[in-house]
């Protein structure tokens, strides 16, 4: 099983100093502390790829180690655990992993793993980002308080088809020529693996369609322009929570709700001063009536936007 979970040809480090690997696992995987024991000289491997917004690595520390970290706050740390055996502490609950199971950490999950000095583990880093983008394009209800799953403990055996998934994924990340898209492809898939096998807190009620909802508050918006719009009214326009408010911006035009709304504001004042046959008399009588109260900063976003200030446009269009 492990020779399918990324080859030599990923090999960065081999028996070296434990303490180089902690390092690079700290820049690639996560911040983590490590805590070995003081006689002997244990040498650690590790092998890496990158592969879409997923990180991969197959490692051991050579000796029996203790990892501790805080809370991960913006990825899901998956681990297959390959050979040896672990002690895992978290929130008061201990638990020992043995070859075949699986560990998957929240994100705001603390760490404290002893690893035995024979084990080796396959490791996912995973993007908080990709699991609610999965989340919404399955049109499911993303928690307000983020996705969470119910244990971290599970068993390989149990996870229809995602140990072969990861052997793909492996094969694939060590490919010569793989494709961008094909690689965000099999991301998708892995988190849609996890959310549809595991337990976790997604609200799997299509209560509303997503994507329908996302066209009515573009709608909202273009026909209130004029007006001050909150974050309230377009959360009572689309009925979801705000964090999924904000990941449909995130996900359909890439900007926040709020950069969104003065975009277009901008976009429609940009139009008018444009049209000689509109009845704009001024550019501050048009810039007030669209909220921007702060002329000066009215000016500037406008002259990023369109490259020249508003007057230069106003004036070579009168």
């Amino acid at each position: 099983m492990s020779n399918s979970l990324l080859s030599e040809r990923s090999r960065v480090f081999e028996r070296a100093d434990p303490y180089a690997v902690s390092d690079y696992v700290n820049q690639h995987v996560g911040a983590h502390c490590i805590r070995l024991p003081t006689s002997g000289f244990p040498e650690a491997s590790i092998n890496h790829r990158k592969f879409s917004s997923l990180d991969l690595c197959r490692l051991s520390y050579g000796g029996s180690v203790r990892v501790t970290s805080p809370a991960l706050e913006s990825i899901y740390h998956l681990q297959i655990l390959l050979s040896g055996h672990c002690r895992s502490l978290c929130r008061g609950e201990e638990h020992y992993y043995v070859p075949g199971e699986l560990l998957l950490i929240n994100p705001d999950d603390p760490v404290d793993l002893t690893y035995s000095a024979d084990c080796e583990k396959f490791i996912i880093k995973l993007p908080i980002s990709l699991l609610e983008k999965s989340c919404l394009e399955q049109h499911w209800q993303l928690p307000e308080q983020g996705i969470r799953f119910a244990s971290a403990r599970h068993d390989m055996r149990a996870l229809e088809g995602f140990l072969s998934l990861a052997m793909v994924i492996c094969e694939e990340a060590e490919a010569m020529h793989c494709l961008p898209q094909v690689q965000d492809y099999y991301a998708r898939i892995v988190a849609s693996k996890l959310l549809g096998l595991l337990a976790n807190n997604v609200q799997r009620m299509q209560v509303v369609d997503q994507a329908g909802s996302f066209e009515q508050v573009l709608d909202y918006i273009e026909r209130h322009l004029t007006h001050d719009i909150g974050l309230g009214q377009l959360l009572a326009v689309a009925r979801v929570s705000e964090r999924s408010l904000y990941t449909m911006f995130e996900r359909h035009v890439g900007v926040s709700p709020g950069d969104y709304i003065r975009q277009r504001k901008l976009d429609r004042i940009h139009a008018r001063l444009l049209d000689p046959s509109s009845q704009v008399r001024s550019v501050t009588e048009v810039a007030l009536d669209h909220g921007f109260l702060h002329l000066g900063r009215f000016s500037e976003i406008y002259r990023k936007r369109f490259g020249e200030l508003p007057s230069a446009t106003f004036r070579r269009n009168r």
